[in-house]
């Protein structure tokens, strides 16, 4: 069996990409497509240097769960709208995490937007392994500057993502045009992150960071193809934690009425 090995569960567009950095790192890669046995392939890999979870938001509670025994001690993340609680809830600790600021889209180059903060036992690696392949990434020293990270990209992709919904256009155009609507948004997204991750940040600071990161790509396509669902996965937290969001509502019934 190789000695220096990833496995890749997910490969979709980022679960791809993160291949081909571990690959240019000099590490083998062994990819889990859904149907692939986890049991038996662990039995054959026990022992990887990371095992990146690399699928889609919805589907990332079940993957956690059905990991084999002995990865869970090695597992990686990358999505969006990523909080502890999330593998914290299948009893993952002390995870590989990647906050991504790229996007990948099929027959399309990588787009990179900002640096991406990586956190973990194998932090330095993921950042080195992506450095090799034009993707600038910076390694976390700090938990708590991780959970912040994580804040700051949910509260970005679900401003863009909602308020799209709204008014459409690029990023751009959001924060010179929509302002009003842009913040309103931003503060209840904030909202809901708060709760769900039981700490209080800086409005002023976090605001700071969006536009930033806004003014960073300001030709992104504000609604992407996943906004009513992240959209519907806001509201469904704020209404479990107690958390007001009269825009976010208005904007789901505006969007229903529309069809």
């Amino acid at each position: 069996m190789l000695d220096d090995y990833a496995v890749v569960v997910g490969m979709g567009q980022l679960g791809r990409v993160f291949a081909q950095a571990f690959l240019a790192a000099g590490t083998a890669v062994i990819p889990a497509l859904r149907r692939t046995p986890l049991d038996a392939l662990a039995a054959a890999a026990p022992e990887p240097r990371l095992v990146l979870v690399a699928t889609a938001e919805d589907d990332l509670p079940p993957a956690l769960n059905a990991l084999p025994p002995a990865w869970r001690g090695r597992v990686g993340l990358l999505q969006n709208e990523l909080v502890p609680a999330v593998w914290e809830a299948a009893g993952i600790t002390d995870p590989t995490v990647a906050v991504v600021w790229f996007e990948k889209k099929p027959g399309m180059e990588v787009r990179v937007i900002l640096p991406s903060p990586v956190w973990g036992p194998a932090a330095a690696w993921v950042a080195d392994a992506l450095g090799r392949i034009g993707i600038p990434a910076v390694v976390l020293e700090d938990y708590g500057r991780l959970v912040y990270e994580l804040v700051l990209k949910n509260v970005y992709i679900w401003t863009t993502n909602i308020a799209g919904l709204a008014v459409g256009g690029t990023a751009g155009e959001l924060w010179e045009r929509h302002r009003p609507l842009a913040e309103a948004v931003l503060g209840e997204a904030l909202a809901v992150q708060e709760a769900l991750t039981g700490q209080h940040f800086d409005p002023a600071r976090l605001q700071e960071a969006v536009v930033a990161a806004l003014a960073a790509d300001p030709a992104h396509r504000l609604m992407g193809r996943s906004a009513r669902a992240r959209l519907a996965r806001a509201l469904a937290h704020a209404r479990r934690l107690g958390v007001a969001v009269p825009t976010l509502e208005r904007i789901a019934a505006d969007t229903a009425s529309a069809g």
